[in-house]
């Protein structure tokens, strides 16, 4: 999904994952594996004792290597409802090394394809009814999953809402989400939901008005999302959510290619709201 970083973390992380790959022992299969923001992570297939998985290494200084990113996907595992599609975590395996703390997460290989490359969507998608509906009831379920952790802050709703959108906030509705929840972490034809580092509590349809937002640049699939989540989307708390991911989108427009791209659009979006 994103650039490979500097010269110095290429190298670190793949010394990284050459150390995960033989202390759980794999064998790497990928050429081209699959970069994080920034280098924090790195990922792609590999096979070992359960056939073909997907390695998963995750990089931090240690005094960062603990709370709500460091331990998603763990949480996730023991603590989600079977229901919503996602890949099986096999195994997780820590270390240090010079000055850096390592997280190897093994998962289950899945065999759909992400519907984008880029969380925001370009092309429209083909997928079937069954898709659309599966999604539904994942969402529903995830959003009554009792949780204490936080996907988006308070303080930072309040905060980022009014300075990036003109709009006030008003009360705030919360349910469970998954809390990143764009293109490029779904995958088809069949369900399956990726990346679930940041899950938590959000504004009651914050990932559907995520993917919502994210599809502004190919209306015919933003209008599905629309008929899809109307349930929650058309609800007076939406609102809140939705203008959540405007100010997410514009905070980030001058750092971040594709959130430049999809700024005129929201600026649109939150002119007819």
């Amino acid at each position: 999904m994103f650039s490979a970083p500097d010269d110095v973390t290429v190298r670190r992380m793949r010394t990284a994952r050459a150390f995960a790959c033989a202390t759980l022992a794999l064998t790497d299969l990928t050429g081209n594996p699959v970069w994080g923001y920034g280098g924090r992570t790195l990922s792609g297939a590999v096979t070992g004792g359960q056939g073909v998985g997907w390695l998963r290494v995750v990089a931090e200084r240690p005094d960062r290597a603990h709370g709500k990113l460091w331990d998603g996907p763990k949480a996730a595992r023991e603590l989600l409802p079977p229901e919503i599609p996602r890949p099986v975590l096999h195994h997780v395996h820590d270390w240090q090394a010079a000055d850096w703390a390592y997280r190897a997460e093994l998962y289950q290989h899945a065999d759909a394809t992400t519907i984008s490359r880029s969380p925001v969507l370009e092309h429209d998608p083909v997928l079937p009814g069954t898709w659309w509906a599966e999604l539904r009831t994942a969402l529903d379920s995830l959003a009554e999953a009792p949780t204490e952790r936080v996907a988006v802050r308070e303080e930072y709703i309040r905060r980022a809402v009014p300075a990036y959108t003109g709009h006030d906030v008003g009360e705030i509705v919360w349910s469970t989400a998954h809390g990143d929840f764009h293109w490029s972490n779904i995958g088809g034809p069949g369900l399956t939901i990726l990346d679930w580092e940041g899950w938590g509590r959000a504004p009651v349809a914050f990932d559907a008005a995520q993917l919502y937002v994210y599809s502004l640049r190919t209306p015919a699939t933003a209008a599905r999302v629309r008929r899809a989540f109307a349930h929650v989307l058309d609800t007076p708390p939406a609102r809140v959510a939705e203008l959540t991911v405007c100010a997410q989108v514009l905070q980030a427009a001058d750092r971040t290619p594709f959130y430049k791209e999809l700024a005129g659009p929201v600026k649109e979006y939150l002119d007819a709201l």
